[in-house]
């Protein structure tokens, strides 16, 4: 039997989505309210594309998986291939990291460049078909409820709904996500929400990349702290240029005008970013964008979901973006849905017992994916006493600790890399507190 899918949103995390269930279904149909551009340029579905994304070194590895080959076609297009230990100046709380080769390779690309190649990896898949421009504005459930079998969709500027009837349904939307009240409608409970307030405001403006710049590295950042609460970041990405972001969480603004940017960005621990704004040729406007928080909807504590429905990417998690984990973990989550589909169970003879049983496992695999970065960035953002939000004592040791691996790493590679490793999402934040790690800090905090 034809075995279709519907994806509601055409962004990263619809696009991995759909490239996963086109292993299994005969159609997948993508519904995105935006005409899809036919170059790599920004669109308005995804506001925060001019901004400066990071694809991580686990997310590089994820694509790579899913699109055998990607990161090469990348390069060719001129996105530099960048050791994160060894061609980045890491200043971590002021601190700066020292630099040693590594196998923590990232590709610097901006992120219309990685939608736009997505995007056509995934419209060459066999059965896959975009709905664009098209809103879809309610579910089709079965007359008990028990189960979605359907979208109903509006193409943009009609009147007209029709109906795209599915086997399975899976919301990309982000954080605009009407699942929640989708099922309230239906009569289900919505899923309980983590919400813990940062206010991020921050500027991404691409400069000319020169070779004097950076002494040639690749790459500069430092963090926000309590003391300072601005960040920002110099990464290399195609056609020769740096996107530079500067940041400021809880009411801390970067300005936008050429002396303010330079301001900000001379009062931060990394001088290369000041370095950068002052002396490089600029090749877009500053643009400013502010996120209010980081938010959780935990789907895997409800008891009770329709079968043929299920919750990805920033839909299910939206991370607080300075620390750039949320096309990683969109990414692995796609491969966790690979996995479930993958398994017997999960390809039934029937297509009315399609998706059952589906959310449950996944909901739970997705709840572990996100527990590590939802902690870094949470443990992270509590540093600040503005952030509301319960400080344990786990919490606060952590905190402090990590602050000591970071002066350590000064000189120590080794702290570095777990430490990399960590926030690259290779390793679960426990790695940091193996016994020999905690050695090293110890003696590396000593002298």
């Amino acid at each position: 039997m034809a075995r279709t899918a519907v994806v509601i949103g055409g962004s990263m995390g619809g696009l991995l989505a759909a490239r996963v269930l086109s292993e299994t279904f005969a159609r997948v149909s993508i519904v995105d309210r935006d005409v899809l551009p036919s170059a790599p340029v920004s669109r308005r579905g995804v506001p925060q594309g001019r901004q400066l994304h990071v694809l991580l070194s686990r997310g590089r590895d994820a694509l790579d998986e899913l699109f055998p080959g990607f990161s090469d076609e990348l390069a060719g297009l001129g996105a530099p291939l960048v050791d994160l230990h060894g061609r980045v100046d890491w200043y971590n709380d002021g601190h700066l990291m020292r630099r040693a080769p590594s196998s923590l390779i990232a590709i610097g690309a901006s992120r219309p460049l990685l939608e736009h190649r997505v995007r056509a990896r995934v419209a060459a898949l066999p059965g896959v078909e975009f709905v664009a421009p098209a809103e879809v504005v309610g579910l089709e459930t079965t007359d008990d409820r028990g189960r979605v079998i359907g979208v109903r969709v509006r193409p943009v500027n009609a009147a007209a709904e029709v109906m795209l009837p599915a086997d399975l349904v899976v919301d990309a939307c982000g954080r605009a996500s009407r699942t929640p009240r989708w099922l309230a409608d239906l009569g289900y409970a919505p899923p309980p929400e983590e919400e813990v307030g940062i206010g991020v405001t921050y500027v991404t403006r691409v400069y000319k990349r020169e070779t004097h710049h950076l002494n040639g590295l690749f790459g500069t950042l430092t963090n926000a702290v309590p003391q300072l609460p601005r960040a920002g970041i110099v990464a290399a990405q195609e056609d020769g240029q740096f996107a530079v972001a500067l940041s400021g969480v809880l009411g801390e603004e970067p300005p936008i005008d050429d002396e303010g940017l330079a301001d900000f960005a001379g009062s931060l621990a990394a001088p290369g970013v000041g370095e950068v704004i002052r002396s490089a040729v600029p090749v877009t406007e500053p643009v400013k964008m502010r996120f209010p928080a980081s938010r959780r909807r935990r789907y895997e504590r409800l008891r009770r979901f329709p079968d043929g429905l299920l919750v990805v990417a920033d839909a299910l998690c939206s991370f607080n973006p300075i620390y750039g984990q949320g096309m990683t973990v969109a990414a692995l989550e796609a491969l966790l849905l690979r996995r479930l589909l993958a398994r017997g169970d999960a390809r039934p003879d029937t297509r009315a017992d399609l998706g059952r049983g589906l959310a449950r496992p996944f909901f739970r695999g997705a709840a572990k994916v996100i527990d590590g970065p939802w902690s870094i960035a949470v443990r992270t953002d509590l540093r600040f006493p503005g952030v509301v939000g319960p400080r344990s004592l786990k919490v606060r040791f952590v905190n402090a600790y990590v602050h000591r691996l970071h002066v350590a790493a000064t000189a120590d590679p080794v702290l570095g890399a777990a430490f990399l490793r960590v926030l690259n999402l290779i390793d679960p934040p426990t790695r940091l507190l193996a016994p020999g790690i905690v050695l090293r800090v110890l003696r590396g905090w000593g002298r």
